[in-house]
């Protein structure tokens, strides 16, 4: 499986598109998220977003209910809903048209446009490409329980990451089934599913469907 950006995501769906650019693999652009959104969120106009608090900019067509936490710094994109109860930690860059839900947290996170987190999510130190979506109680586990350092495995092969918090990569148009644990380093590529209730570890070929780690078949 090839694992490097532009097999993955679209960069036309993102503000950050420019930034995702300068890498190879979408795991390196994990460390620069604040700073790209405190660089963003400066030259973002007046016009279209507001500064509802220093390094929080909210686009004038986003809806934000009145019970979310919005921690700095945070980008929120245009007609994009932040429901009640959503905890957005900081470091998050929330695409147009997107959905963030109920009790949804984010840390650490780019949310490509018409992403969809709507209901019991967590997504911390993750890049969710353009149309993915989580179902409810869907997380991505970000801290591997020994603390040592996240491996990505592809298949036979191990890439060593260098990073203690690294959830998962989404390419675009991922569907993950409700109730599933996306384990330290997994990368689904575009187009690929997951069956509800599971428990993905490495990596799942675009246009595949995750049964079990036993049973990854492609799409017909």
């Amino acid at each position: 499986m090839e694992l490097r950006i532009t097999d993955l995501l679209d960069l036309s769906h993102t503000m950050a598109g420019e930034y995702l650019s300068g890498f190879s693999y979408p795991w390196e652009a994990l460390d620069g998220i604040k700073e790209l959104i405190i660089s963003l969120g400066g030259k973002l106009s007046g016009e279209e977003y507001d500064e509802v608090s220093p390094q929080v900019w909210v686009h004038k067509t986003a809806t934000v209910a009145p019970t979310a936490f919005l921690g700095a710094p945070c980008i929120i994109g245009a007609e994009t809903e932040v429901r009640h109860c959503a905890f957005i930690r900081g470091s998050a860059l929330v695409g147009k048209k997107c959905v963030v839900g109920n009790s949804v947290e984010l840390k650490n996170v780019i949310l490509f446009d018409n992403v969809q987190t709507p209901h019991y999510n967590y997504v911390g130190d993750s890049i969710l490409g353009y149309k993915s979506h989580m179902g409810a109680g869907s997380i991505t586990s970000n801290v591997k329980s020994d603390k040592t350092l996240v491996t990505v495995k592809n298949g036979e092969e191990r890439i060593e990451t260098g990073r203690k918090k690294f959830g998962a990569i989404l390419g675009d148009n991922v569907e993950v089934g409700c109730n599933s644990v996306l384990n330290p380093g997994t990368i689904l590529g575009r187009r690929a599913s997951v069956y509800p209730t599971s428990c993905v570890r490495g990596c799942v070929p675009e246009d595949h469907i995750f049964k079990d780690k036993d049973h990854i078949v492609k799409r017909t």
